[in-house]
């Protein structure tokens, strides 16, 4: 088995990533205090080519030399806005996206079950990395799914999170 060089991996520029058919997934990042985590998603995001990434309350953006640590260039390619409320933001998204919390709350959805139709615009929730999604923001959304855990934690790094929801969104409306 042989390792890929750089060449080999087919990467796009910034200005061919514009012209890539995005995902109709846009995800939003409720009161997230790290900055790496923020740079690893825009990394995440770039790879699963999301619609758009919004950025609510205490997140932070770029400009930030934390972000562009982790980031890798992607908050050059990965459409973003910075909201300063998150249920102002949901309530308009609302109109025109399924929006669905990404957290552990009652009647909710487990990822691996929950039915992704492609004929869909879908806006994901992801929160704060102590207090998860706010609960003014879970009374708007639509829906919530919960990633299934069984070891003592129950807790994954948010931008894990992101990885694994966004995977699961991307394998069912890429493939």
């Amino acid at each position: 088995m042989l390792k890929k060089n750089n060449q080999e991996l087919a990467r796009v520029s910034i200005e061919q990533y514009d012209t890539i058919q995005k995902i109709p997934v846009n995800v939003v990042l409720d009161n997230v205090r790290s900055l790496n985590n923020v740079g690893a998603i825009f990394r995440t995001c770039d790879a699963f080519v999301i619609k758009k990434l919004y950025l609510c309350g205490v997140t932070g953006y770029p400009p930030h030399r934390d972000i562009y640590k982790t980031a890798l260039g992607a908050t050059e390619t990965v459409p973003w806005q910075y909201v300063a409320n998150t249920a102002i933001l949901i309530q308009e998204l609302k109109e025109k996206s399924y929006c669905i919390a990404i957290e552990q709350a009652h009647h909710i959805n487990l990822l691996h079950d929950f039915e992704i139709k492609t004929n869909v615009e879908y806006t994901l929730i992801f929160g704060n990395e102590v207090d998860g999604v706010q609960q003014s923001v879970m009374d708007i959304a639509h829906d919530c799914i919960e990633i299934p855990q069984s070891g003592s934690k129950h807790s994954l790094n948010i931008a894990v999170s992101v990885v694994v929801v966004l995977w699961e969104f991307y394998r069912k409306l890429k493939y």
